[in-house]
């Protein structure tokens, strides 16, 4: 199950900047990872400042 960006992201970007797969993307108003691309490690999760990142 991939993860997935909540409405607390304050889109800093240290997300994609941690992700090996390259599955983040900055959206409109948060960022956005592609389910399809993830490789559900975690990476992401574990750099938010925000802790908006979750499983899915």
């Amino acid at each position: 199950m991939a993860y997935v960006i909540g409405d607390s992201c304050v889109q800093c970007g240290a997300c994609a900047a941690q992700c090996p797969a390259e599955a983040i993307s900055e959206g409109a108003d948060k960022y956005e990872i592609n389910a399809d691309v993830c490789v559900d490690c975690g990476s992401c999760a574990d750099v938010c400042p925000a802790e908006a990142i979750s499983e899915a």
